[in-house]
């Protein structure tokens, strides 16, 4: 499943109600608290720091056992996780996408740009 989103801080709320509902399509509620906490900080990244006007992309794909949420965007820098500092506001995204998925990573895009991926155990 591909969603394009608008580049702008209400795709957040959009990825995460796309991520809700494909998730239920799917027969997978269980994952939807872990995956649209997951979703939300890939999208919020993305706002943040790639800056531009084009569009980001939330992909979810559904290969049993496991589901993969990604999210392309047009910026070629690579994502840093940095030691989360629990008293800021900010700086905490890929702690979260570390913690809630079993396993997360990047790869750039040909044609520029790059997708920020997390996997999740579906046992359904």
């Amino acid at each position: 499943m591909s969603c394009p989103l608008p580049f702008q801080a209400d795709s957040v709320k959009m990825a995460r109600d796309v991520t809700r509902s494909t998730l239920d399509d799917w027969g997978l509620t269980e994952l939807t608290d872990d995956a649209t906490l997951v979703v939300s900080e890939l999208v919020t990244n993305a706002v943040r720091y790639a800056r531009g006007n084009r569009e980001i992309t939330l992909l979810l794909v559904r290969a049993a056992p496991h589901v993969v949420l990604a999210v392309a965007d047009p910026s070629d820098e690579a994502p840093l996780p940095k030691k989360p500092d629990f008293c800021s506001e900010n700086g905490r995204g890929l702690y979260i996408v570390e913690t809630y998925s079993q396993r997360w990573g990047w790869d750039p895009l040909s044609g520029g740009g790059k997708a920020v991926w997390a996997l999740f155990s579906a046992d359904s």
